[in-house]
């Protein structure tokens, strides 16, 4: 999917370019968005602030891409100080675009009855799962958000439809592509021989994943399929890069049950890993976009996932999709595809094929200032 870039927003003559600022949280798939959405604003002439956590800078960069960064402390407890850093920021701004639920929250506390009214934009890249009490403060900040934007945009149908049911006046799908690694080309085996040798798996399947280690990001049913991969021949090895505060219990699992599973930890090089890879995994609970489902389509790696949130919208038909929670279904379709050479070429022609009809960065920046532009003419 292409689309021409679009002019941004013109102010009158003599005035300056439109100040958009943008909030970020902690989320590592938003700040990856808003670095490449912030630095596509600054190259059609809008002037951006990026507001978010000290380590977004040292992480994305930010005034490499001509950005104004400044540091705010997002993390729950320091709501006030939060806010008035926030206002002070947006002094001057003649648009906000806050990303994820607690950065649009401050985001409308800040823009609260200002001397003159600032349009707010508020996307959502995920959701929040809480239960007990927490579930009903989680459903008032969502009415506070829905209710404070002017547009709410959300990464998946689902996501749309629940800020509607949350009051929102304007909810739309939004465009959002990430950049594309530079992987391995698909029939560069000594690139792939190197990633697997690194692994021990030169002679055994490689199953992949990717992810925060915190056990209801979908671990448990995943290391229920691996159980029933230890009776495979040859066995797999299923490598997880990313870190999290479950890793301890992650691992103990592991030694305990003799699965043959691997933790990797932090890896600068999972675009190689990944390209190695005979089957992608992707067990969540929910996903919006998921990153490693975009990426293992991308480079042509066949890619088992559950059927949740925007995954489905997002992949089509060029994955094997199976219900959450359900290891059985998970450890017999890779299984399946381990044993199917043919099929698993099939799907990683047709997760390039799929790949190609995604949103890219331009189409992204594109579809955000169609938005501040109407914003500014209403």
């Amino acid at each position: 999917m292409s689309t021409t870039p679009t002019s941004p927003p013109g102010p009158p003559r003599g005035q300056p370019p439109l100040h958009a600022v943008q909030v970020l949280g902690h989320s590592a798939a938003s700040g990856v968005h808003v670095r490449s959405l912030a630095a596509g604003l600054v190259a059609r002439g809008l002037k951006v602030t990026v507001c978010g956590p000290a380590s977004a800078e040292r992480g994305y960069g930010f005034g490499a891409a001509g950005v104004r960064f400044a540091a705010l402390d997002t993390r729950p407890g320091t709501g006030a100080a939060a806010v008035a850093a926030l206002r002070a920021a947006c002094v001057g701004a003649g648009l906000v675009h806050a990303h994820g639920l607690r950065s649009g929250l401050l985001a409308a506390l800040a823009l609260r009855a200002p001397a003159r009214p600032v349009p707010l934009v508020v996307t959502w890249h995920t959701r929040t799962y809480a239960q007990g009490p927490r579930a009903q403060v989680v459903h008032l900040m969502e009415r506070r958000v829905t209710r404070a934007a002017a547009v709410v945009l959300g990464a998946s149908s689902d996501l749309v439809d629940r800020a509607r049911a949350r009051g929102a006046r304007d909810a739309r799908l939004a465009l959002i592509a990430v950049p594309t690694p530079d992987y391995p080309p698909w029939d560069d085996l000594r690139s792939r021989h190197k990633a697997r040798a690194e692994l021990g798996v030169v002679e055994r399947p490689l199953l992949f994943t990717a992810g925060r280690l915190r056990l209801d990001r979908g671990y448990g049913p995943l290391l229920d399929a691996a159980r029933q991969w230890r009776a495979l021949d040859p066995q797999p090895l299923l490598a997880v890069a990313g870190e999290g505060p479950d890793r301890p219990a992650i691992q103990h699992r592991i030694d305990a049950e003799g699965l043959p599973v691997r933790l990797l930890g932090r890896r600068p090089d999972v675009p190689d890993l990944l390209a190695a890879a005979d089957v992608a995994v992707l067990s969540s609970r929910w996903e919006a976009r998921s990153v490693l489902a975009q990426e293992a389509l991308h480079a042509g790696v066949p890619l088992v996932a559950t059927a949740v949130g925007g995954v489905p919208e997002l992949v089509g038909a060029a994955a094997e999709l199976v219900p959450y929670a359900d290891p059985e279904a998970l450890a017999e379709a890779v299984t399946r595809l381990l044993a199917d050479p043919a099929r698993r070429a099939e799907l990683a022609a047709a997760g390039r094929a799929q790949a190609v009809t995604w949103p890219t960065e331009d189409d992204t920046v594109a579809h955000v200032l169609s938005v501040y532009d109407e914003l500014a003419h209403r």
